[in-house]
C-alpha cells in the first residue's frame, strides 16, 4: 500500500511538471489516465498494478463504511459520495459543458437519498444522515461511471484546451443546478481562478488522493 501511495505521489509531481507542455502532451495525458484509475475502482481499467478504492473498501463490513469514527468529520460513505460529486461536477459541468452523470439513470432514486450538492460546508446532521441512508453498491456505481466519463472528456483534451480558463457562465450553472451550496461559494471562486489543467489536478486527481487517504485513516479508526 505504501509503495503504491509513494509511487503516486511521484507521478503526481511529473504530471504537474509537464500538463501545459504542448511537446508533451500525449504523455501527460497518458500520465493522467494512469493517476486517474488508482483512485478509482479496479473496474474502470485493468492495465493498473493497484486501486486505492478498492484497498480502502476491502475488507470493511458495511456498518464500517457507514460510521463515523470519533472525533472524524465524515464516514467512508460521505467521502465516497463527495469524490464523486465533485468529479462529476467539475468534469462534466466546468471542463465539458456536458449534464452531470447524476442526472442520468435515476441516481439519486438509486442511491436512495436527495442531495444534490458536493457536500462541501453540510454539517455533521447532513453528513450523519446521508452515511446512514446512502445505497453503497449504487454509490460505487455511481462513481464509476463518473470516471468512466471523465476519461472519455479528458481523450478529447486538446493541449490548447488545457490553458483555457473555466467558463463563468459554467460556473454560474453548478449553481443554478444545485451542485454548489452558497455557503461553499468559496469553491466556485477557488474553481473561478483555474484552468482546465487546474482542473486535471484539483479535482480530478489529487482530491480523490486526499480524501481517500482520508478514508484510509478512517478506515483503521478502532472508536
Amino acid at each position: 500500500m505504501e509503495s503504491y501511495r509513494k509511487s503516486w505521489n511521484k507521478q503526481q509531481t511529473e504530471f504537474r511538471r509537464i500538463l501545459l507542455s504542448t511537446d508533451q502532451h500525449d504523455k501527460a495525458i497518458a500520465l493522467f489516465f494512469s493517476q486517474h484509475a488508482m483512485l478509482h475502482s479496479a473496474q474502470i481499467a485493468l492495465s493498473e498494478p493497484w486501486s486505492f478504492e478498492d484497498a480502502v473498501f476491502n475488507d470493511m463490513a458495511e456498518w464500517q463504511i457507514r460510521r463515523i469514527p470519533q472525533n472524524c468529520d465524515h464516514s467512508v460513505a460521505w467521502l465516497i459520495w463527495h469524490l464523486a460529486r465533485i468529479e462529476d461536477v467539475a468534469m462534466n459541468i466546468l471542463v465539458a459543458g456536458s449534464p452531470q452523470i447524476l442526472d442520468g439513470n435515476n441516481w439519486l432514486e438509486r442511491m436512495k437519498i436527495s442531495v444534490r450538492n458536493t457536500g462541501n460546508a453540510m454539517d455533521e446532521a447532513g453528513v450523519a444522515k446521508l452515511s446512514a441512508r446512502i445505497n453503497i453498491e449504487a454509490l460505487r456505481s455511481y462513481r464509476l461511471a463518473v470516471g468512466r466519463r471523465t476519461r472519455e472528456i479528458v481523450r478529447q483534451l486538446q493541449p490548447e484546451d488545457l490553458k483555457q480558463k473555466v467558463d463563468p457562465s459554467r460556473l454560474q450553472q453548478v449553481m443554478d443546478e444545485g451542485a454548489v451550496v452558497e455557503a461553499a461559494q468559496g469553491l466556485i471562486d477557488y474553481w473561478g481562478r483555474r484552468n482546465i489543467a487546474g482542473l486535471l489536478l484539483m479535482p480530478a486527481t489529487r482530491h480523490n488522493f486526499i480524501h481517500l487517504n482520508e478514508a484510509l485513516r478512517i478506515k483503521h479508526r478502532r472508536q
